[in-house]
């Protein structure tokens, strides 16, 4: 594979998980810019969003920095299989987030709601980037735009369309078995085999994609162990909650 290929495989793959699990922070900025006056909510969106990309940025790099510590990477991608075997099968409910009255409280509210929610943001992105400052930064400002002006859009595709969940998840388990892989802790063992990285990444991949499988398939047939983990509300199933998108 050549490398401008690679790289461009490596931005999109940034830019498709940065808006994937985004959702919910474009939720978050609709909800908490609804009170404001018309001539100041195109500007609410926008500094929330702005400063929301930024703090992903600085967080996505502290991230990078601790990867480099053994079984950290491992931890990692355990997380992360986590975040994407559950992500076409979760509901956000944003009911908690109250309008604000003005354009600074709004836009706090954004910035630390955002800070809070974004780890699997920031864990994904960095496993994607493998490090990567142009990476990182060009990956997330490509993909602030979109989440910037379809804030409400977003998640309605989402919603009526849950099947584009799945490849993200994809996506995120085989990001996950690219960073086991890469693990500084299994040098320990010798010498590792050829393209252990592609591999792990197809495993991570079918992994994942079984899981949310067949967790979708147990929480509509209604599994005790899993219907405790879903709201008993009469809304549409999907990853995000379609009334708070259009609230």
């Amino acid at each position: 594979m050549s490398d401008t290929l690679s790289l461009a495989l490596k931005i999109l793959e940034i830019v498709w998980i940065n808006l994937l699990l985004s959702g919910d922070n474009a939720v978050l900025i609709a909800l908490a810019c609804r009170g404001l006056p018309q001539e100041s909510r195109r500007l609410g969106v926008l500094l929330g969003a702005l400063f929301g990309v930024l703090l992903r940025v600085g967080f996505t790099l502290i991230v990078g920095q601790l990867l480099v510590i053994p079984l950290v990477k491992i931890l990692g991608a355990l997380m992360l299989i986590a975040i994407a075997t559950k992500l076409p099968n979760q509901k956000m409910d944003h009911s908690e987030i109250e309008a604000k009255p003005d354009l600074v409280s709004a836009v706090t509210a954004i910035v630390v709601a955002d800070a809070v929610m974004s780890l699997d943001n920031v864990v994904a992105i960095a496993a994607a980037a493998h490090g990567s400052l142009p990476l990182i930064i060009f990956g997330l400002a490509l993909s602030a735009p979109i989440v910037m002006l379809g804030a409400g859009a977003l998640v309605k595709i989402f919603d009526r369309l849950p099947i584009l969940v799945f490849p993200g998840s994809g996506i995120l388990g085989f990001a996950a078995g690219e960073l086991a892989a890469s693990d500084p802790f299994l040098a320990r063992f010798g010498e590792l085999p050829p393209h252990l990285d592609i591999l792990a990444g197809a495993a991570g991949c079918v992994l994942v994609l079984t899981l949310a499988t067949l967790w979708k398939v147990m929480t509509r047939n209604g599994a005790p162990g899993l219907r405790s983990g879903t709201q008993t509300s009469h809304q549409p199933h999907g990853p995000f909650s379609r009334g708070a998108a259009e609230d």
